[in-house]
């Protein structure tokens, strides 16, 4: 499976969405996300580092101004926001690469504005379909992404259908 398209009901689901995700994962991966302002990046993510056990009382918030946030859970979290980045420079004053070359997990959002980021992992776009719905575009890059693809997809099947 290389691609995968969801859609939620509500910032509580893409919440759950991105907690199932975060959940499968036993190593190393890189999420790259984009959607419009509010579509939802950060809620998938809050979710998606619930996932990896990062405790309920660490605040996962968007690092808009920090530019980056680590968490540590099950898997280590690099947390990027790249919306006031310019320049590819900016990457490399930020460790980038050495972060996404270690053991932990990267989530990048705002990764559309780089798209020279070509990296193996889960490429997501969030689109907004209205006030609650969110329609999430999940694109493998690589066989460990296509795996962790096809387990969420049966996982998401299975939690939907328990409803």
């Amino acid at each position: 499976m290389r691609e995968l398209v969801l859609t939620t009901a509500s910032p509580e689901e893409t919440r759950e969405l991105g907690r199932l995700l975060g959940s499968l994962l036993s190593g190393p991966m890189t999420l790259l996300i984009s959607g419009d302002l509010g579509a939802g990046k950060t809620c998938f993510t809050q979710g998606f580092a619930r996932g990896l056990d990062v405790p309920a009382e660490e605040a996962v918030a968007s690092p808009s101004y920090t530019l980056m946030n680590q968490y540590h859970g099950r898997l280590e979290l690099a947390h990027f926001d790249l919306y006031r980045l310019n320049h590819p420079d900016d990457l490399d004053d930020l460790g980038f690469d050495e972060v996404v070359a270690g053991d932990g997990v990267t989530v990048v959002e705002w990764a559309d504005r780089f798209p020279d980021l070509k990296l193996p992992g889960l490429v997501l776009h969030l689109e907004y379909l209205d006030e609650q719905r969110r329609s999430i575009a999940l694109r493998a890059r690589g066989t460990a992404a296509e795996k962790e693809l096809e387990k969420l997809a049966v996982q998401w099947q299975q939690k939907r259908g328990d409803k």
